[in-house]
């Protein structure tokens, strides 16, 4: 680690961090937008995390990465259980498959593909907290918000947006490393 790496992986880690906030934000358009996070985070933060990856062939990257994203979660106070367990396990399935990869392309490629379930604690609980989720979207948000998003989350939305979301991961990470020249 120099101090370039460290301002680099920072970078990163900001990076992801408001990525992932505006992933979350894109729910208050409409309600199909929270249901698709998922599809979201696949387009807008696989090329961020295949980036760091890339360049930073070494543990810990994802690591930091949650960090960036616990700090913010923390500040803008809203680090509950069901979102940083979900991101404690998502960093280190991420942190195992590179290591067992030995940080080739194959290993960053699935793990950034995981890291871009950042805000699975938010739109999970759609499915998995089903009366909680209407409760806060009928207090927070606008009238026939909360109706309309249980109308459009039939439970086998999830496994879709789940599927669409990886497959456009891997697609965004390819495209990125032809971009941006980077080692496959």
């Amino acid at each position: 680690m120099n101090k370039k790496n460290i301002l680099r992986i920072v970078l990163y880690a900001v990076l992801y961090s408001v990525i992932t906030a505006v992933v979350c934000f894109t729910g208050a358009i409409h309600p199909v937008f929270f249901v698709c996070y998922q599809i979201t985070a696949g387009i807008l933060l696989s090329g961020v995390v295949i980036s760091a990856f890339r360049q930073m062939k070494a543990p810990g990257t994802a690591v930091i990465l949650f960090l960036g994203l616990l700090i913010l979660l923390l500040v803008i106070q809203d680090a509950s259980a069901w979102h940083v367990i979900p991101l404690v396990i998502i960093t280190v399935l991420a942190e195992v498959i590179r290591a067992v990869f030995r940080y080739s392309w194959k290993g960053d490629v699935i793990a950034a593909a995981l890291m871009t379930f950042s805000s699975f604690g938010y739109y999970g609980q759609i499915w998995f907290n089903r009366a909680y989720t209407y409760e806060c979207a009928v207090e927070e948000m606008p009238a026939g918000y909360a109706d309309t998003l249980m109308a459009v989350s039939p439970s086998w939305v999830l496994p879709a947006a789940v599927v669409v979301g990886v497959m456009l991961s891997v697609l965004i990470s390819n495209q990125t490393a032809g971009l941006y020249k980077l080692e496959k």
